[in-house]
């Protein structure tokens, strides 16, 4: 029987919804006019980050990487990933934003994580191209679907955003900030509050992987 962790990156790994803001920073007409409509469930993630790419001139491509580089990764989750390796748990990133930008800040710890699943750009044309694998109803990156790629007994996922819903509702067990809490509680669904991923490893450690998986399938 078997675990996986699933963590979304944007606002999670890294301590500001990076995504965002490199939206904001690189097309602020668009994020001010369609960021709301996101927010509102009104404009799909699907539609709205394919604008918001495809408006970017490929020749910017470079400052993107530049501008994501530097941004700070949440306390603790070295800590997590020791835990994870000690205990054989595969660490895999699904991140809503593109590839390069994720890879960019976790390359140091490329040997330490399983996977990366994002958005694949192509810089070829005059714009930004945006493709995914795993393009699916109202998601370009559809991360519920990616994780029924991975055979796990018991799956435990780390969001912050409505961007991480599907994948917080099709998880075993939930790590969730704020606003995920928020449309998980609409949702009636349970969710362990966190803010640092000390608190996620603290949690494994004493609630979950002290016990057989058997008995926390059962409990959770």
């Amino acid at each position: 029987m078997k675990r996986i962790v699933f963590c979304d990156f944007d606002g999670t790994i890294t301590q500001t919804e990076t995504f965002v803001a490199m939206l904001k920073h690189f097309t602020p007409v668009l994020a001010e006019r369609l960021l709301p409509e996101i927010y509102a469930k009104r404009l799909t993630l699907r539609e709205g980050v394919r604008r918001f790419i495809q408006s970017i001139p490929s020749v910017r491509y470079s400052e993107i990487i530049e501008f994501t580089r530097t941004q700070p990764i949440r306390p603790g989750l070295l800590e997590l990933l020791d835990l994870l390796d000690a205990e054989a748990i595969p660490f895999v990133v699904i991140s809503g934003g593109l590839k390069g930008m994720v890879e960019s800040v976790l390359n140091p710890l490329h040997d330490r994580i399983h996977a990366i699943h994002a958005m694949e750009v192509d810089t070829r044309g005059t714009f930004l191209q945006v493709h995914s694998a795993y393009e699916s109803g109202t998601e370009l990156v559809a991360k519920a679907q990616i994780m029924a790629n991975y055979e796990a007994d018991q799956t435990i996922a780390i969001g912050d955003s409505i961007t991480d819903l599907n994948m917080a509702l099709a998880a075993s067990i939930v790590f969730a900030r704020s606003p995920l809490t928020r449309y998980l509680e609409e949702r009636n669904q349970p969710y362990i509050p966190w803010n640092d991923f000390f608190e996620v490893r603290d949690y494994l450690r004493n609630h979950i992987l002290s016990r057989p998986l058997e008995q926390s399938l059962r409990s959770h």
